[in-house]
């Protein structure tokens, strides 16, 4: 039997966006009924990191402990020929994600950490498979960062592609946060970019600097654990964890410096600064940032019709506080903040399926998807 689990939105909060409006007041509104309700569709799962919905309507759901779950029919089944997974801290058993035109050429990718190659450890790597009955064939890894570390933070990492078919994802600082991110001759705290079959774009902003990690397409990136296309504008945007305060969402643009460690809206976990600006020329501004942090997770857009009332939102899952975040945009910027799904779980992943419902992703739980009351 589905179980039915009430939308709560208990509070807007109305409040401005960039940098330049930091110093607006936070006002909190009345609570406000909502026309959806959330039924579990997927029963008992551990970490559910990614899904991906294939076109039967079927959904292929990644667990961070490393297994690949087709669940199909309302049953469960495991994948075989999944690649080893390193898990470790944040680290596992990550993204997946079709490619645009996998119904023509069967294409399936996944990003998860990987103990193969330079040291000890372990570090993020991308795969690409296809899906044979009940086991993924003619594995491939395209891209590896290196080198590894028995680190347990900061792996990413999610999965994107753009119109016009290049794959994005990302990979997080790993911990070593006045090394990586600002130095791109290094792999971590960066957003990438690969051609489909793992080659490298010609037009990439580093193909030409000497030493360069010529994959990286951004660079000064913390922990990015969200990413989706813009429907409406077409852009990569990402959000990505912050220390204590500081998560931002970020639209990624080609060669961009965004900041992390230089400048950051966050402080250390103990209290104590690492930075004492926010701002500094050559490294661009979120377009949106969280104080206090809410560790925001996957993230997408409503695009769909039967959300009449979300249209053009922004859905981010927080892990800290245990709800669906809804981000009103005005102009590209956030004017509105809505809890919901409030007290439901950590929310690793939310997605807008092909058929236009969303379905969001709550650790020691499953898969909910949000359906109109009536």
């Amino acid at each position: 039997m589905k179980q039915i689990h009430s939308l709560l939105a208990i509070t807007f909060i109305v409040f401005s966006a960039c940098a330049q409006q930091k110093d607006s007041e936070v006002k909190a509104e009345s609570p406000t009924n909502v026309n959806y309700t959330s039924e579990l569709v997927v029963l008992d799962l551990n970490i559910p990191w990614g899904m991906a919905f294939l076109p039967d309507g079927s959904i292929l759901i990644t667990e961070k402990s490393g297994e690949l779950i087709h669940f199909k029919n309302g049953e469960k089944n495991l994948i075989e020929g999944v690649p080893d997974v390193y898990v470790r801290g944040q680290g596992g058993f990550m993204d997946v994600k079709l490619h645009p035109n996998y119904k023509d050429n069967g294409w399936i990718y996944f990003s998860f950490a990987s103990s193969e190659g330079e040291g000890d450890g372990g570090n993020t790597a991308i795969l690409r498979a296809k899906l044979n009955g009940n086991t993924l064939v003619e594995n491939k890894v395209l891209y590896k960062a290196s080198p590894n570390s028995k680190r347990g933070q900061h792996f990413g990492s999610r999965i994107e592609f753009d119109d016009e078919g290049f794959l994005y994802f990302s990979i997080g600082d790993r911990g070593d946060r006045d090394v990586n991110p600002q130095d791109i001759t290094r792999d971590c705290g960066k957003i990438y970019r690969l051609n489909d079959d793992g080659s490298i774009p010609e037009d990439n902003p580093f193909v030409k600097t000497e030493n360069a990690k010529t994959a990286i397409f951004s660079y000064g990136h913390r922990n990015p654990q969200g990413m989706a296309k813009n429907p409406f504008t077409r852009a990569i945007w990402v959000n990505e964890h912050g220390p204590r305060g500081g998560d931002e969402i970020n639209v990624i643009e080609k060669g961009k410096n965004y900041g992390w460690p230089v400048i950051s809206y966050g402080i250390n976990y103990s209290g104590t600064t690492f930075t004492d600006i926010t701002e500094k020329e050559g490294m661009e501004q979120p377009l949106f940032y969280w104080v206090p942090s809410i560790a925001p997770s996957g993230m997408d857009f409503v695009s769909s019709d039967i959300y009449p009332d979300w249209k053009g939102n922004v859905l981010v899952g927080s892990l800290k506080f245990e709800y669906l975040e809804r981000l009103v945009l005005k102009n590209n910027k956030v004017v509105k903040r809505e809890k919901l799904l409030e007290g439901i779980g950590r929310v690793r992943h939310v997605v807008q399926a092909p058929d236009g419902y969303i379905y969001v992703a709550v650790e020691g739980k499953g898969i909910f998807k949000i359906v109109p009351k009536n």
